[in-house]
């Protein structure tokens, strides 16, 4: 599958592969466990058979949820635009973000430098597209900030697919276990999360999308995606940053 990528390809010095570049700490344990997916996801027997990578943790990013439902004037775009334009002086041969709310702001990166971007929201619905044929209808679990920003409501109209979204209660449920369990570094409520993804199921849904990396985090220390409702955005993108980068993914 080729991974959706916007710039251009930098010059690499013969012999010596550029690192990837990671647009981090939005939030810091997401970029924590986006890393650890990556070395598990990578086919490899030895330090060397993986990737070289360059991550800016920067967690005192303004709060994007905030900044999109109007709630604070704090605008992350040129917070994560400089981050971008720092890495690419690095060196860096591409760029990715472990952050879907982040990418109501991804044109301001976009801008900012000339390195390819890996989408996230792009990679996930492309991922979707593949596992469900003729797929006509996803459930999006996210932040209110993600849903409320249509990044991933357009981009899978683009290909003819209904999202559907938790209503006010279920995202209220939503938002606490982001926010007040995950970040928070306390217990998550499965049962409340599984009832919410029930009910965009019984709404149509042929596949449910952890669009949050903070559900993502759910998913790796939960085992979420062995159920096949589930297609969790982060471990798309972990797969599609170890390709795009020339390493295989284990099997």
């Amino acid at each position: 599958m080729v991974e959706p990528v916007a710039g251009a390809r930098p010059q690499e010095t013969p012999g010596e592969r550029a690192p990837v570049g990671v647009i981090g700490g939005v939030g810091p344990l997401a970029t924590a466990y986006f890393l650890q997916l990556v070395v598990a996801l990578t086919e490899a027997e030895r330090d060397q058979d993986h990737l070289d990578m360059v991550v800016l943790n920067h967690a005192t990013i303004p709060d994007r949820t905030a900044f999109v439902l109007g709630r604070s004037e704090d605008d992350p775009g040129p917070v994560l635009a400089r981050d971008a334009r720092r890495l690419e002086a690095f060196g860096v041969s591409f760029l990715v973000m472990p952050c879907n709310t982040a990418h109501y702001f991804t044109q301001q990166v976009l801008d900012a430098v000339r390195v390819p971007f890996v989408s996230i929201i792009d990679t996930t619905v492309a991922a979707a597209r593949e596992r469900v044929a003729g797929l006509t209808t996803v459930g999006l679990l996210a932040t209110a900030g993600t849903t409320a920003s249509g990044v991933y409501q357009d981009a899978f109209a683009a290909h003819g697919v209904q999202t559907l979204v938790p209503d006010d209660a279920d995202q209220a449920v939503v938002s606490r276990i982001i926010y007040e369990q995950v970040k928070a570094g306390r217990p998550v409520d499965l049962d409340a999360l599984r009832g919410v993804t029930a009910n965009l199921v019984e709404r149509g849904a042929s596949v449910v999308v952890l669009g949050c990396t903070e559900l993502s985090v759910v998913a790796v220390d939960h085992g979420l995606l062995a159920d096949p409702v589930y297609l969790d955005s982060m471990d798309q993108l972990a797969r599609a940053t170890i390709r795009r980068a020339g390493h295989r993914v284990r099997d």
